[in-house]
């Protein structure tokens, strides 16, 4: 669709946010893509500022890689995807937000990550980026498993592994941890050649600044190092617990999204490595099939 026929037709905007990134694109009502953008984090509970923030960039970024105005944000009609307002009291506050579209429909990155893979069908979905977890939908019925956010959960995600590295690290320079050659990945990442180094670039950061370790960990576990290899392996352990957990409710498809689903596979269990299907289409896709769902409904009251 020409951009001249995109003005007169509705336009909607498909919003996935998360720890690292905020992606969006825009979409015809055709679901050609008229324009994409990419900002910072969008995770509710890494602050509300920051999500706002996050998500107008991400759109002005496709206003103008679609050759629109930036005004034309109040004609988009929104779908987002956020990490966090699993959390009703963030749900709420985001709902309430004052934002830049000409409407806005809201829901998890899970959900709309698990309409996008399966193009609008019953699946199932496990994210494992920055933060890790499980969504299924099938005939009706939600099963939502871990996403409590870094220190409380995210096992196997990308947060989770850097910090794992880190800790053992930590005890080898202490002299009570085996040695590995993580130690020198993370003095040289971090430009350091001792433990308060690294500490001091580690102490009171977020979970992204943890997740940019994770491939450190993935490249000593393949060079045989003991102490990668045990850390990848439980996370990738707990990752295929937790996709059994999901088969349960017998979804129709399975697939892996987010930075790590790739090196991640490798390390499944050969059952759950058997289910894995291909996305079909992207969480911004999902997210702005949602709002089209969601607005069509509305229209028909």
């Amino acid at each position: 669709m020409g951009i001249g026929q995109a003005k007169e037709a509705s336009l909607y905007i498909g919003i996935d946010g998360g720890g690292s990134k905020c992606r969006a694109t825009i979409y015809a009502s055709d679901f050609s893509i008229v324009g994409t953008g990419v900002a910072g984090r969008a995770n509710p509970l890494h602050g509300l500022a920051q999500t706002f923030q996050s998500i107008e960039e991400s759109t002005q970024l496709a206003l103008a890689d679609a050759g629109l105005k930036s005004s034309d944000s109040k004609r988009l009609i929104a779908g987002l995807g956020l990490a966090g307002v699993n959390v009703s009291r963030l749900y709420e506050q985001v709902l309430n937000w004052q934002h830049p579209f000409a409407c806005m429909y809201l829901t998890t990155d899970l959900h709309t990550a698990c309409i996008g893979a399966h193009e609008g069908g019953d699946g199932a979905v496990i994210i494992t980026g920055t933060g890790s977890c499980g969504y299924a939908h099938v005939a009706g019925e939600e099963l939502c498993l871990g996403g409590h956010g870094f220190g409380l959960g995210d096992k196997g995600s990308g947060a989770w592994l850097g910090q794992q590295a880190s800790e053992q690290v930590l005890l080898a320079l202490d002299g009570f941890g085996e040695k590995t050659i993580l130690t020198e990945r993370l003095f040289a990442h971090f430009n350091v050649n001792n433990a308060m180094g690294i500490v001091d670039n580690l102490a009171g950061q977020s979970s992204s600044t943890y997740a940019k370790l994770a491939r450190n960990v993935f490249e000593a576990a393949q060079l045989k190092d003991g102490v990668a290899q045990d850390i990848v392996r439980e996370g990738a352990g707990y990752i295929s617990e937790l996709a059994r957990k999901l088969f349960t409710i017998e979804p129709p498809r399975f697939s892996m999204i987010g930075g790590l689903a790739e090196p991640l596979a490798n390390w499944l269990d050969d059952d759950v490595i058997a289910e894995i299907a291909p996305t079909l289409q992207p969480p911004e896709w999902g997210a702005a099939f949602y709002a089209q769902q969601q607005h069509n409904k509305l229209q028909q009251k």
